[in-house]
């Protein structure tokens, strides 16, 4: 393709939704007529709360409401690196007279304010885009340029899943005015099973439409070449193993005399030392050899020393990493769904309802949860350096803590979480005691 041609639609661009005739010639998908979402692919837990079945986790009279309640765009706790997912799903984008694009974008750029200091990750789902709603390019073109560097600096990697010719020649048409440093961060995503390497797919926001997708294209493909299932089988855990190993079994695992785990009492002594006045930590993503070469260390039984390495985001993202695959969140299952109905506490009643249900939590994940918590308030303390209040805390360890069981992560369950988070921040004193 020419660079003429991409002059020319650049210029073409500079119109008022003006799309190339050229794209609109190009096949986006045949599967026009998709069902709705079973609402088993948004949660799979009939118990959860009351607004995950509602389909939007803002109020009726919020100004995007009618934006929210399709879920086109949701926020999927963190990636194997620590950084914050947002998802984007085509398929879930009514057709254009039914939905505000402008709107969009606005709610977009709302929701992704409160991740853009940190690192994050976007995830799009690009199968169910068809000609009745699929995106204009001077929205494209308007939604780059409306998200200035603040947007494009901390997104660390964009994945397009199930590409079409339609979405990488849109990528080649938008090439002068995409940034070679913004460029470099597009993925190609061919199947699911592939971003196992980037995320928990079980803990992933993907809807119906696009697993079954999935399904088709991988049974029309040789045997020898169909990429392996989602979510592999758990192999036995190794006689070292820290990493993805139940609390219970890591007592003898070289847990202190309290129950705390070695890799949280490593990275929480050295951070208290060197990172309290870290501006943003917690929000950086680190190396990824480093993190996977710092896990096969404590995997096989070597000793980890991070007052060697020095490296205080290392040792950040390898906190949460480590709370991220405990096979149970700290907060356990049982407690899934008193957190997420604890916004409708009573303010007199919080403290003795919290200690109520941390009551029912196993000895171990009860001082692991005390010790995190006790260190986070240290944390805030220095809010005025490091820039981490009990809100910014909350936004990133509350879906760290606490995921449902066979439930995605939803905007509607991560605003709980984080609201539950900040609250046992708030009030840890009166909770643990001194």
């Amino acid at each position: 393709m020419s660079s003429d041609l991409l002059v020319d639609l650049h210029d073409d661009l500079g119109r008022d939704d003006s799309p190339s005739a050229a794209l609109d010639q190009l096949k986006l998908v045949q599967d026009k007529q998709w069902p709705p979402d079973d609402p088993v692919s948004i949660s799979k837990s009939a118990t959860d709360i009351k607004s995950l079945s509602e389909g939007s986790h803002l109020s009726r009279d919020d100004p995007f409401y009618e934006i929210a309640k399709h879920q086109i765009v949701e926020v999927a706790g963190d990636d194997n690196f620590g950084r914050k997912v947002i998802v984007f799903s085509a398929c879930r984008m009514p057709p254009h007279n039914q939905l505000d694009h402008h709107k969009l974008l606005m709610y977009l750029k709302q929701t992704l304010d409160k991740y853009v200091e940190s690192d994050y990750t976007l995830i799009y789902f690009h199968h169910g885009m068809t000609s009745e709603n699929k995106l204009s390019l001077s929205w494209l073109r308007d939604a780059y340029r409306e998200f200035e560097r603040k947007y494009k600096k901390n997104i660390k990697a964009f994945y397009i899943v199930h590409p079409t010719m339609f979405i990488r020649t849109v990528l080649i048409f938008f090439k002068p005015l995409i940034s070679f440093k913004f460029g470099r961060k597009i993925h190609y995503v061919n199947y699911l099973s592939e971003l196992e390497e980037i995320v928990k797919c079980d803990q992933l926001v993907i809807p119906s439409r696009v697993r079954a997708y999935d399904d088709k294209i991988r049974l029309n493909l040789k045997p020898s070449v169909v990429p392996g299932p989602i979510s592999p089988p758990r192999s036995p855990p190794l006689p070292f193993q820290q990493f993805g190993v139940p609390l219970s079994l890591l007592r003898d695992r070289g847990a202190d005399s309290e129950g705390i785990p070695m890799v949280m009492r490593d990275t929480i002594t050295f951070l208290k030392e060197h990172g309290l006045q870290t501006e943003g930590i917690f929000r950086r993503s680190a190396n990824v050899s480093l993190v996977k070469n710092i896990q096969l260390k404590y995997n096989s039984g070597e000793e980890v020393n991070f007052f060697q390495i020095e490296d205080v985001h290392l040792a950040a993202v390898i906190l949460k990493t480590f709370l991220r695959e405990l096979p149970e969140p700290l907060l356990t299952y049982k407690l899934y769904n008193d957190v997420v109905n604890f916004q409708n506490v009573d303010s007199d009643s919080q403290v003795i309802t919290i200690r109520n249900m941390l009551m029912s939590l196993p000895e171990e994940n009860y001082a692991s949860l005390r010790f995190l918590i006790k260190f986070l308030a240290e944390v805030s303390a220095e809010s005025e350096v490091n820039k981490m209040t009990n809100t910014n805390l909350a936004v990133v360890f509350g879906p760290n803590l606490l995921w449902g069981q066979d439930a995605a992560m939803t905007l509607s369950s991560i605003g709980p979480i984080n609201n539950f988070t900040r609250t046992l921040l708030d009030l840890h004193e009166e909770v643990f005691g001194q």
